[in-house]
């Protein structure tokens, strides 16, 4: 039933995305053209990889607030690095994005799972400390356009096959990501763990695995998004990215991605981002005010929020009437004793 609530989900949305394009476009042509659906992709693409590694948080009912912050503090990294040696190559900045990344999406998981406190409490708290941690690493200083290494400028900038880089990096994030939620037995257990933490325990899944696990990647693939955003823009600040992070929340749920764990697709994740990159890329032609922009993205989310819940609680009605008239609860007796015994 879920899945069956989640195709309609995704096939409204991209009705909805659709009527909207071609709203916009009725009104001003250029909208539909190829190259601005290209800048709308290009303008998504790092939404889109932050997104992956949030929807595998969320589906574990947990969430990572600290996407943002992980991204500006390793872009920060990334750029003084590449300032301090110019002869740095793009794979090793690559490599030095997904570690620093990961290891501060690790320390997010390792508090979660070491002293069990609730995710939106660590990671707020830690969403604070990168921040701080990129004042001390750069001392209050801008890195600005001049000193940021070529090469991290020009991954950004670089078109392959015809579609520019950012839009590969995102496409093959999805890729990896639907194929790691599908087809390995990993991901599969992240779904059991989100739907139902106690079965999944009796089942011998293992919940600190796996929420060191999501944390962990979804902090690599903010490390990733932190070194194209400084390339994408050519700056690095202690407030790069600042408030990011409820955008990337607002796409995953828009996208029909549950704040109750358990319930989510990477096809309906990257609705709710091409959904915020249309409406982003359609207010401006329609000249609506960036403060009415921001009114709109929020209702949208209150929106979904609500009817991501009323689906869930019909399919649980549906589900709790077929195993009440199907099964019986067994009759538990204690160990040592027959039936009938006093």
């Amino acid at each position: 039933m879920k899945k069956i609530t989640s195709i309609r989900r995704e096939w409204l949305l991209l009705a909805i995305i659709a009527a909207i394009a071609l709203a916009v476009g009725a009104r001003a042509p250029v909208f539909l053209t190829w190259r601005n659906g290209l800048d709308i992709a290009n303008d998504s693409a790092i939404l889109a990889i932050l997104v992956m590694g949030q929807m595998l948080v969320l589906l574990t009912r947990g969430i990572d607030l600290s996407v943002a912050s992980n991204l500006a503090l390793t872009g920060m990294v990334c750029a003084l690095l590449g300032k301090a040696w110019p002869g740095a190559s793009v794979p090793v900045l690559l490599l030095v994005a997904l570690a620093v990344g990961a290891l501060l999406g690790a320390v997010n998981g390792w508090l979660i799972t070491r002293f069990d406190l609730p995710p939106i409490v660590v990671t707020l708290g830690t969403m604070s400390a990168y921040r701080g941690a990129i004042f001390v690493a750069s001392k209050g200083a801008w890195v600005s356009d001049q000193d940021i290494h070529a090469a991290i400028k020009g991954l950004p900038r670089e078109t392959w096959l015809g579609l520019p880089a950012l839009v590969w990096f995102a496409l093959v994030v999805l890729a990896l990501t639907s194929v790691f939620l599908n087809l390995r037995r990993e991901g599969r257990e992240i779904y059991a763990l989100g739907g139902n933490p106690h079965a999944a325990a009796y089942v011998g899944i293992s919940a600190r695995k796996r929420l060191m696990m999501v944390y962990t990647l979804s902090g690599m693939l903010a490390g990733l998004a932190g070194l194209l955003w400084v390339g994408r823009y050519s700056i690095a600040y202690t407030e790069l990215a600042s408030g990011f992070e409820l955008t990337v929340v607002a796409a995953c749920v828009i996208g029909g991605v549950s704040i109750g764990g358990g319930v989510g697709s990477v096809l309906g994740a990257a609705l709710g981002v091409l959904f915020i990159g249309v409406v982003n890329g359609a207010l401006p032609v329609i000249q609506v005010s960036p403060f009415w922009q921001q009114a709109i993205a929020g209702a949208v989310i209150l929106v979904s929020v609500a009817v991501n819940a009323r689906s869930e609680r019909r399919a649980g009605r549906q589900i709790l009437e077929h195993s009440t008239a199907t099964y019986a609860a067994p009759t538990v007796r204690p160990p040592g004793r027959t039936v009938g015994a006093a």
